[in-house]
């Protein structure tokens, strides 16, 4: 018997929007499966009554297709729905465990197209879900088990919308920021990037005092994300010189990461965020076992920095869920990506784009220092990333030169302190290569080589 296919990748379901799996039809059996999974998970529901499950999105138009559709398949296994409305990632989370549901679900694909869609789930504690469990959902819905599991009419569950759910992560993001501490005489230009964050990021920041420029504000299902956003931030970058700001920020479709803008215009990434941040905390000595947690595409000289400083950094597998797995593992506080997922976890179980800003928001204004000033705790090494299309994800050893290219790159790069990293994207048709080292010349020379190569076997 052949292997069932699998759908769940390294952040959820994602894909195209109307073409498998993210379709009316596996959305609605992915609801069902879920649902009877949840129900299983703990027999007595954590609120009252029968168990229930949130449901919340970002701007794109497919949402409100997804949304019926999972919704359906979750009432039809007698578990009730709690709609939300489009909230960002991390408010979800935080909305599931506020409202003592037994599950999370946002409709999103975070920083990708609107042609894209994708079904991310959390636990009932607000941190995303396990392999094992992501396994018995793709279980139930491949085998189709699931079909022959179908409560009785009267045990159909009930679906309510919630209003009060903006209010409610609103409250939460501003908790993470000192009570005693206001942004009165902050200037910020606010790119929402036309996503979820279109409300709740805004009213934040105004509510803390601080003046804020908003763009991005205004989404209509197809415009989230294009030329905005964390994923366009030279905007911002923009906006922040016009306006005379003292910082930008920038979310994503979905408002788990953030990028930042000095008051000169330069573009404030993961590294610098997390280099700001775990300084600081390891000088206030609230840095949980003196230890960052990144990913393996973090610049070297942030580890460097940490060092020096007398902290450790750990290096996990790219993808925020790595990187939260092995905080939760060993008990730490704080980790996050270059691209700007940052996990703060005394205020949050996600990543949390807003509550991030606000953290370094904290440092800026209590410090009374600037932001390019903050950011100059540490220094980069030379550093290149190029992306290559391809139509396959064909094992690297199969590709004719390619290993003995990345070997040989990697004896001169070590030599000078640096490394190489090749991998394919877990949510794109993209092979992704890294070079670092002291000299950028030796990193373009490596970069056009193996990219060459890959692009002249497998490329689009």
């Amino acid at each position: 018997m052949t292997a069932p296919k699998k759908i769940f990748g390294t952040d959820g379901v994602r894909g195209t929007a109307n073409i498998e799996p993210v379709t009316a039809e596996t959305a609605l059996k992915l609801g069902r499966a879920a649902a009877h999974v949840f129900k299983n998970l703990e027999r007595q529901s954590r609120g009252r009554g029968k168990h229930k499950i949130v449901i919340g999105k970002d701007t794109r138009l497919s949402g409100y297709m997804l949304e019926n559709a999972i919704s359906s398949g979750i009432l039809s296994m007698g578990v009730d729905v709690v709609f939300i409305g489009p909230l960002p990632t991390p408010g979800v989370a935080y909305v599931t465990r506020s409202l003592r549901a037994d599950a999370g679900i946002v409709i999103t694909a975070s920083h990708n197209p609107y042609t894209d869609n994708g079904i991310k789930f959390f636990r009932a504690d607000g941190y995303k879900l396990d392999d094992k469990i992501e396994g018995q959902i793709e279980n139930l819905v491949f085998t189709g088990e699931i079909e022959n599991v179908r409560p009785s009419s009267e045990q159909i569950g009930r679906a309510v919308r919630v209003d009060d759910a903006l209010g409610r992560y609103i409250e939460f993001a501003k908790s993470s920021f000192p009570k005693g501490l206001t942004l009165e005489g902050v200037k910020i230009v606010l790119d929402c990037g036309h996503g979820a964050a279109y409300k709740s990021s805004p009213s934040v920041l105004r509510e803390l005092g601080a003046e804020v420029i908003v763009y991005g504000s205004q989404p209509d299902g197809k415009n989230i994300n294009a030329g905005c956003g964390s994923m366009h931030p030279e905007a911002m970058c923009q906006k922040v010189v016009e306006h005379g700001a003292h910082i930008g920020i920038a979310h994503d479709g979905d408002a788990d990461r953030v990028l930042l803008c000095d008051e000169k215009g330069n573009l404030i990434d993961g590294d610098d965020i997390m280099a700001i941040a775990a300084l600081e905390m390891l000088a206030e000595k609230t840095l949980a076992k003196k230890t960052l947690v990144s990913t393996v595409m973090s610049n070297a000289g942030l580890e460097a920095a940490i060092k020096k400083a007398g902290g450790r950094m750990l290096r996990t597998a790219v993808g925020d869920r790595n990187v939260i797995d092995e905080m939760l593992r060993e008990g730490f506080n704080f980790g996050g990506e270059q691209s700007g997922h940052l996990i703060f976890r005394d205020y949050g179980t996600t990543g949390d784009g807003l509550v991030a800003a606000l953290q370094i928001l904290r440092i800026l204004k209590s410090k009374g220092t600037p932001l390019s000033r903050l950011a100059r705790c540490w220094t980069r090494f030379p550093q290149l990333v190029t992306n290559v299309k391809v139509r396959e994800k064909k094992p690297f050893a199969q590709l004719d030169g390619v290993n003995k290219l990345v070997a040989d790159a990697e004896k001169e790069l070590s030599a000078q302190g640096g490394r190489l990293l090749l991998r394919y994207s877990g949510t794109e048709p993209k092979a992704r290569l890294l070079v670092e080292g002291r000299h950028a010349k030796s990193l373009e020379t490596w970069s056009k080589k193996i990219c060459g190569a890959i692009q002249k076997q497998i490329g689009v």
